[in-house]
């Protein structure tokens, strides 16, 4: 015999699950408003208990006695709150101490890391940020396609040098005068070939011929290598084969940093490209052979102008790359054995710049490259350098040139942050959000629409951040202000004095 269950109580059941189902999907929702509350108010029971406070003085009784038995709670403005050490901030005072949503956050364990401060400058890559551009060839210059100051791209033209090396020229003439001598013996060779099949004149003579033929191919050879050694490409010395025609100009082309092919030089019958001066120039682009670079070059330093006569091996111009720079840093010698460990660990370091009205610029997870093998013998100080991603703060275009300005510049003043001891699972709050009274040191936690005072213990503090003895003060998860403590402490004093009425003296 089989019992059937009643409609009415399997829809009891089902309505008990379906309510169950939405309880939790609200809570699951709204966890973020009521578990750090939830679960600093755990944890200050627990702390309670552990330190054998008053309600467990009485043999556990008093633990489930009425929490508000014996307590005034007139003038209180919210249950639960202690108004000695509670404080409730308008929207207008939470807004000048300077919380937000960024400045209010619940408390979470991480690892710290003790530091040490060192001065530190921004310095050039060495063999990296500069390029020197020369003429290979003594000449006169023509034309000046770039000004000091713009940023170039990497095979833009930037200068026309007329040539006026004699030794060059002579070489070129030589060249192109036996490849005429090495035309007219294949010719040659070609006429007696027919003339010897039919016996007209004698194999000796063809033999000759091509003896002399061997011997203009050698001379070219030799001939190749010493313009070669002059300073021209292979594909120059075939275009000059090839057009029979001397080279009467040199354009001299940006190079690039990584990479620097020979067609940084190049013969006048190639199309020019200018760096500056052209229509409607939207970017240099770059020359056959030379990839692009992710950040452009300035011309820094312009050292001739148009009409000057230059020598071989003369500085034309100096070009710049900034995308990527290093922080010098000048450890003390009483630190250099920490300096070591920071990098044997591949611990990151922070730059601190120092920015108006007393702020600071802090850039983060910077990687140390090297430290110097040699101690200063005048400063006493170890060298070390950081690598340093620079950032295009303004890229303009002016007169049909591009300007650009760089974030970070060399020679400028900076302190490096280098961790020299790291310690885990810690409570690490900004100095801001930590006030000081006497031997007290207190954090304001958000409760409601309070912040209460809540006393820590504060195992190490250093200009930055301040870390947090865990004993049970504070939990992570419990919302606290990261900032204006030292304000909210100095509210709190005002409150307990009474304050002026600032009525007082006024005739209404």
């Amino acid at each position: 015999m089989k019992f059937r269950i009643p409609q009415s109580k399997k829809l009891a059941q089902w309505a008990w699950l379906g309510g169950l189902l939405l309880v939790v999907l609200v809570a699951g929702f709204t966890w973020q408003r009521w578990f750090p509350a939830t679960q600093s108010w755990v944890g200050r029971t627990v702390a309670v208990f552990r330190s054998g406070g008053p309600e467990s003085e009485h043999g556990g009784e008093s633990a489930v006695a009425d929490p508000h038995a014996g307590h005034d709670h007139s003038g209180h403005a919210h249950a639960g709150h202690d108004e000695a050490s509670s404080l409730e901030l308008s929207a207008q005072a939470i807004r000048n101490i300077g919380l937000s949503d960024e400045t209010i956050q619940p408390i979470r364990l991480e690892t710290y890391r003790k530091s040490i401060t060192v001065p530190a400058v921004v310095v050039e890559r060495p063999g990296r940020s500069r390029v020197q551009v020369a003429t290979p060839m003594t000449g006169v210059i023509t034309h000046v396609h770039a000004v000091q100051g713009e940023a170039i791209e990497p095979g833009a033209l930037l200068f026309q040098v007329r040539l006026t090396h004699e030794d060059l020229v002579q070489a070129q003439t030589e060249f192109v005068q036996t490849l005429g001598e090495w035309d007219v013996e294949k010719r040659e060779i070609a006429r007696l070939q027919d003339v010897t099949r039919s016996g007209a004149v004698a194999g000796k003579v063809l033999l000759e011929r091509e003896y002399a033929k061997d011997k203009l191919e050698a001379a070219l050879s030799a001939q190749r290598e010493s313009l070669r050694l002059h300073g021209l490409s292979d594909k120059q010395v075939e275009q000059i084969a090839s057009e029979r025609r001397l080279l009467r100009e040199l354009q001299i082309y940006a190079p690039s940093v990584d990479n620097h092919p020979e067609e940084e030089l190049r013969l006048s019958m190639n199309p020019i490209q200018a760096a500056a001066y052209t229509h409607n120039r939207q970017a240099a682009q770059p020359a056959d052979g030379l990839p692009a670079v992710a950040g452009p070059l300035i011309l820094q330093e312009l050292a001739v102008h148009k009409g000057q006569s230059v020598s071989a091996g003369e500085t034309l111009c100096i070009l710049a790359e900034y995308d990527e720079l290093f922080i010098e840093g000048l450890a003390f010698e009483q630190d250099i054995d920490q300096l070591r460990r920071a990098s044997q660990n591949d611990w990151t370091v922070d730059a601190v710049f120092d920015q108006p009205n007393d702020k600071k610029q802090i850039v983060a997870g910077l990687r140390i490259v090297y430290l110097d093998n040699r101690v200063d013998p005048d400063s006493r100080t170890l060298n070390f350098y950081v690598r340093l991603t620079n950032q295009v703060t303004k890229d303009q275009r002016a007169d049909g040139n591009r300007y650009i300005e760089w974030r970070y510049l060399p020679g400028q003043r900076l302190q490096l942050r280098v961790p020299v001891e790291e310690w885990p699972q810690q409570i690490v709050l900004p100095v801001e959000a930590v006030a000081r009274e006497g031997a007290e040191f207190f954090v304001f936690q958000q409760n409601g629409n309070h912040f209460d005072r809540i006393p820590v213990h504060v195992k190490y503090r250093d200009q930055y951040s301040a870390v947090i003895d865990n004993d049970g003060s504070l939990f992570p998860g419990d919302v606290v202000a990261m900032r204006g403590a030292h304000q909210m402490q100095m509210a709190l004093k005002n409150k307990a004095g009474g304050g002026v009425d600032p009525h007082a003296g006024h005739n209404h």
